[in-house]
């Protein structure tokens, strides 16, 4: 679909099949096969026109399987790579050419690395010469310990999941301002994806992107992901019913735009028609 209008863009989204290397150590393993096919049918089915695929943790950084499903659907897609910090910059070259803009760091379950260090701080500084992201998911009370350190690279920083805060988080917490304090920087997003993942019903999701929207100055910095296909939460949810939160948490059409539109199309590199 070359030079597709850009009716809405998924920003988070997995693929794999079960048959697939795994790491070890993995949190989850699936015991099905999320598809591209699968993928684009859901994106179709609501209106919508782009996706974003984003390396599976348990996949670790094998990256073969999306890259593949990138170099088949380079118009409809773009691609967040796992990597490790003494990465090539060959190897770089070869994702960005597939369709890969960024990396993510999966932090749930881990201890926090020294982002500081040499390896890691050259590759967010290549990074950012390339105009790459780096994608975090961790937990609400850490993002303020590792956010920082990543930015001084001058890399684009996104988070996942509303922050991931706590069912017991409360939003005006003054431990909390240092984080809310980041997101009023120019390079950090923050998706408005799987609000499940931190037990929130639409009530907490609204009072959480309310704060959110607060401390970003608007919704300018917003994204939104499926997350799909939900994984460990596959029985509690389904796409259409994440695409009608965000629906619920945007009734604006004008910013709902903004958030599945144009900041994605800018920050993903989609072109507009």
């Amino acid at each position: 679909m070359p030079n597709a209008v850009i009716t809405g863009i998924d920003t988070h989204a997995h693929i794999f099949r079960r048959d697939l290397p795994m790491v070890a150590g993995r949190r989850y393993s699936p015991d099905y096969d999320a598809t591209v096919e699968q993928y684009l049918a859901h994106l179709d089915a609501c209106g919508l026109s782009h996706g974003v695929l984003i390396q599976p943790s348990f996949l670790g950084t094998d990256n073969h399987y999306m890259v593949a499903a990138l170099q088949r659907f380079p118009e409809r897609l773009r691609g967040v790579a796992v990597v490790d910090a003494q990465i090539s910059d060959g190897e770089l070259d070869e994702l960005a050419a597939s369709g890969v803009v960024g990396i993510r760091l999966n932090l749930i379950g881990k201890l926090l690395e020294d982002y500081t260090g040499p390896a890691w701080s050259g590759l967010f500084r290549r990074l950012a010469r390339r105009g790459w992201q780096v994608e975090i998911q961790r937990g609400f009370t850490d993002l303020a310990l590792v956010v920082p350190a990543i930015l001084e690279s001058g890399v684009t920083v996104v988070i996942d999941h509303f922050g991931l805060p706590a069912a017991s988080v409360q939003l005006d917490d003054p431990q909390h301002a240092p984080f809310f304090e980041l997101l009023g920087q120019a390079p950090v997003w923050i998706k408005l994806s799987a609000a499940y993942r931190s037990q929130s019903d639409l009530a907490r999701a609204r009072a959480i992107e309310a704060r959110l929207r607060e401390a970003c100055g608007g919704v300018g910095r917003f994204l939104w992901g499926s997350d799909w296909p939900n994984t460990q939460f596959e029985a509690q949810t389904r796409y259409d019913e994440q695409f009608a939160l965000l629906e619920a948490l945007l009734p604006a059409p004008e910013e709902r735009r903004r958030v599945l539109v144009d900041n994605p199309a800018t920050l993903f590199g989609f072109a507009h028609a």
